[in-house]
């Protein structure tokens, strides 16, 4: 499976608006909204990550800038990365590959118009909690519906933010539903969490680790050299070792070397897929 190259056009690894730099690509896109009328929207990449905002601007939300600052210093402080989230900014993206996407949170109907005509997106994997969702003042409703309305799959593993032992937890379900709706090859697979800067990418580079014939390290550099994020590696590293695990008297994996299981075996791969793929449905 092949990478697409979505372009950089800054270097800064934060985050920043892209109506505060010169050096952007825009494009027009209509879509239609939920009640059939066309709006036009502009695409701005930025690190070649895809922001959508109204071509009058940024659109105007509700959530305070408290909220966000609050939860940027809880990014920093226990994720332990520079990287912050916009939520004013609206949803943001980056193509990791041709089957691909990996973001933040979809905010309303529009976006998922957005999405399918611009992305050719079919299936959605959410892996926010409910609480996550209604933190951000987001009506998951009628996203969910819109998605129905498009047929779109829309899909949820929930995981909780900032908890390595939830995202290591999660990880085997939510790449099972990931590697279900790639290989249906209906359309792409956009995965989300909140800021699309920890659940999503770490789903994202499990995947390409167990299925694409990676070892973690390639994987993580692959998506973090085009989405420049903070996902968990150990979590990805403890989660392979659970799906690995085939001796019961095994040695815990908190007391293995740090490196351990950034790689695995032909054999372990396969176990791990044929676990993986055992999950669907569950």
């Amino acid at each position: 499976m092949g990478f697409v190259s979505s372009g950089i056009w800054l270097t800064s690894p934060v985050f920043t608006s892209p109506l505060e730099n010169e050096v952007f690509s825009k494009k027009k896109s209509l879509v239609l909204s939920k009640n059939g009328t066309k709006m036009l929207y502009l695409k701005k990449k930025v690190n070649g990550i895809t922001c959508k905002v109204s071509e009058s601007g940024i659109e105007k939300n509700p959530t305070s800038k408290s909220k966000m600052e609050e939860y940027n210093i809880a990014m920093k402080s226990i994720m332990r990365n520079p990287y912050e989230y916009h939520h004013d900014l609206g949803m943001n993206y980056t193509v990791i590959t041709e089957s691909l996407i990996v973001g933040s949170q979809p905010q309303k109907p529009q976006d998922i118009d957005h999405l399918k005509v611009e992305q050719n997106v079919a299936y959605i994997l959410n892996l926010q909690q409910d609480k996550d969702i209604e933190y951000w003042g987001i009506d998951l409703q009628s996203i969910v519906k819109r998605c129905k309305e498009l047929n779109i799959r829309h899909m949820r593993r929930p995981a909780r933010d900032f908890d390595p032992d939830s995202l290591r937890n999660g990880l085997p379900k939510a790449v099972s539903s990931l590697e279900w709706a790639i290989s249906e090859g209906k359309g792409r697979v956009y995965v989300h969490c909140t800021a699309g800067l920890g659940r999503a990418p770490a789903v994202a580079i499990a995947y390409m680790f167990w299925f694409c014939g990676m070892n973690l390290t390639t994987a993580y550099d692959a998506l973090t050299s085009k989405r420049p994020c903070g996902p968990n590696k150990s979590a990805i590293r403890g989660a392979t070792y659970d799906l690995a695990k085939n001796d019961p008297w095994k040695e815990p994996f908190e007391s293995l070397p740090e490196q351990a299981f950034e790689g695995v075996a032909d054999w372990e791969r396969s176990l791990i897929q044929e676990r993986v793929r055992a999950l669907r449905g569950t």
